[in-house]
């Protein structure tokens, strides 16, 4: 928080409030990978099912990021951030007590519809209340909250749900049911929406057909295949480590443990990816560390030893996790205010196409018997789609001010 020293209380209070709330949210995601782990065992679950139960909590999170994105820029960031908190935590306290694969999947999409609302109203809501100098740092640094909801995601992991089962996971993750009470009373709504919104709203049409607009075009085709391969890679590889650590012969309790060596290097990730942001820019971020996602992606399908895995994994969540934090600095600052919500929103749902569409995937191919190193490889070469787009079509934000029209 030291990066921020020039910032007002009343900013380094933002970041913090809406850095909770996305440590919850993470920590929600973060938390069925490791429950569908132990699923897999208790419900004799099959590869087409894990699939399957990854994948329908990124349906919701399409469905809930271009809704929230929308609403957010009609209602106001804090309402809606507010409200998509108290959807997913309830609908994952509710998770504990499902007894069939089917209610798991429908709550697991309403909690997904919570979260992916949340994630990109959160971010536009702190890079408009940010000044321009450290507005990327700030989104980065928000973005960094997601590792410490890993973090506690595998930590009731390897503590709890081996004691107590993977209901208590869920019954956890209920607590941000009591933080958005917290939040309501805690922090104000963007002033640059709230000056925006008085000079009258406009349609949902109206804001999606911006977005299209001649002078917007380029920077949204670029966003969604930049989303749409970033988030594809993520889930697809992430949501699967610890089935694939079990799947090359460690126990479900050793697979845990590595996962969490692994999720720890996530911070250092973010830190410096908040560092070089302003140093050198958005698309230099992006660029280097998309691009070293995608060699630790292939190092990783073909480790042969666990050595080899735990240092390519480390490199994965580090530089993988960095880039995210540059997404998130980026996508809202290629919009106006009045639009820029559904921009994000919008951009994030497209994202969680692939974030449907790769744990499925991945789902089929293990159970047509395709190598890790092959699925790996894939991964490898979708990363690259996403560093070409923002190479040649995205442009630099760096210390560009915000616009509202």
């Amino acid at each position: 928080m030291s990066m921020l020293t020039s910032s007002s209380t009343s900013q380094r209070k933002l970041l913090f409030s809406a850095g909770l709330s996305w440590l919850f949210d993470a920590m929600d995601v973060g938390i069925i990978s490791f429950i569908v782990a132990a699923l897999t065992v208790a419900w004799n679950l099959t590869p087409q099912q894990v699939g399957w139960l990854t994948g329908i909590n990124s349906i919701g999170m399409a469905v809930g990021a271009a809704l929230a994105g929308i609403l957010a820029d009609r209602y106001g960031r804090k309402n809606v951030l507010i409200a998509t908190l108290l959807v997913f935590s309830v609908a994952t306290g509710l998770s504990a007590l499902a007894h069939s694969f089917l209610i798991l999947c429908v709550l697991r999409f309403v909690a997904g519809v919570g979260l992916g609302g949340e994630l990109p109203v959160a971010s536009t809501l702190v890079s408009e209340s940010m000044p321009a100098a450290k507005r990327g740092q700030a989104v980065v640094l928000l973005e960094s909250f997601w590792a410490g909801g890993w973090l506690l995601a595998a930590l009731v992991a390897y503590f709890v749900i081996p004691v107590y089962g993977w209901q208590s996971a869920f019954a956890i993750g209920a607590i941000p049911v009591l933080y958005a009470l917290y939040l309501r009373r805690s922090i104000e709504d963007s002033p640059r929406h709230i000056a925006v919104r008085g000079r009258g709203a406009r349609s949902f049409a109206e804001n999606l057909a911006s977005i299209w607009k001649r002078e917007h075009r380029r920077s949204t085709m670029m966003l969604w295949i930049l989303w749409f391969t970033v988030v594809f890679s993520y889930y697809g590889m992430f949501l699967w480590l610890p089935t694939v650590m079990v799947m090359k012969g460690f126990s479900l309790i050793k697979s845990f443990e590595y996962v969490l060596i692994m999720t720890l290097a996530q911070l250092p990730g973010y830190f410096t990816a908040a560092y070089f942001i302003e140093r050198y820019g958005r698309k230099f971020v992006l660029v280097l560390y998309l691009t070293m996602t995608a060699l630790a992606a292939l190092w990783f399908g073909n480790a042969g030893s666990l050595p080899a895995l735990l240092a390519s994994g480390i490199f994965l969540s580090f530089f993988n996790l960095g880039a995210w934090g540059g997404l998130y600095a980026y996508t809202p600052e290629l919009y106006p205010t009045a639009i820029r919500s559904t921009g994000a929103g919008m951009a994030a749902s497209i994202g969680r196409v692939g974030g449907i569409a790769a744990p499925l995937l991945v789902g089929v191919l293990v159970a047509a018997k395709f190598s890790i190193a092959w699925i790996f490889t894939m991964f490898f070469s979708v990363i690259l789609i996403g560093v070409l787009a923002v190479a040649f079509l995205g442009p630099e934000t760096r210390l560009r001010e915000l616009v509202d029209e």
